[in-house]
């Protein structure tokens, strides 16, 4: 047995959270019976979601460089989202966000596990990020960003830092929260120009083309939960 978001998602039909907001709206039935949060089935009962059936897909993972201009969601009402640059049979859905303006490496899956393993704050995955800002960074802005940042929700964990150019760093943080690296650079003084994520783990962005996707091999999987 297993709770209904988690088999959802081992499906590849949407992510936990997605699962769980379906749930919440009455939309999901297990064996013909609207279910609450927290029930659970097994693969032999019969899912549907809005009355359509879900079964298990083939596992799709894709690396893919998002554009500026698009929001990191399945579904929404007014803005372009990642998924009208993605064209796969499977019913994939983005590990994680990236905020509208922000581009960079971003992870497609139908493998819930896969994707939870990946968000999880206990397996620390480190996120490196390309960031400019509106004025130079001195070496006590960086001694902040590597000692942790005080902000509204607590202070962040200690980050790696590496200068580029007087107003552009390389910045690796493990936490995932919301718009976290432009909320570290404001507290610190700084306007973000732009903000590139180019590093999961040991996965590198490398030379894709921006708005466009490759499937993953078994050794990029790996990578991405190097230490």
């Amino acid at each position: 047995m297993h709770r209904v978001q988690k088999l959802l998602s081992n499906y590849g039909y949407c992510s936990r959270r997605r699962a769980e907001d379906l749930i919440k709206d009455g939309r999901v039935k297990v064996n013909g019976e609207v279910i609450s949060i927290g029930d659970q089935a097994t693969e032999k009962d019969e899912i549907c979601v809005d009355d359509e059936l879900v079964y298990a897909e083939k596992k799709v993972y894709l690396i893919f460089n998002k554009p500026h201009g698009c929001v990191t969601a399945v579904f929404d009402d007014r803005y372009k989202t990642v998924m009208e640059y993605i064209d796969v049979d499977e019913r994939v859905f983005p590990v994680g966000r990236l905020d509208y303006n922000t581009t960079g490496l971003l992870i497609f899956t139908n493998d819930g596990d896969f994707a939870n393993n990946i968000m999880h704050p206990r397996y620390e995955i480190q996120k490196t990020y390309m960031v400019k800002v509106d004025k130079p960074v001195s070496r006590t802005h960086i001694v902040h960003l590597e000692r942790g940042v005080e902000l509204e929700d607590g202070q962040t964990s200690k980050a790696k830092v590496v200068s580029h150019e007087p107003n552009r760093i390389e910045l690796t943080i493990h936490e995932g929260k919301n718009r976290i690296v432009r909320r570290m650079m404001g507290a610190l003084g700084f306007d973000v120009l732009r903000l590139e994520r180019i590093q999961i783990g040991g996965l590198k962005l490398g030379d894709l083309e921006v708005g466009t996707y490759k499937n993953l091999t078994e050794e990029d999987k790996k990578k991405i939960f190097e230490k």
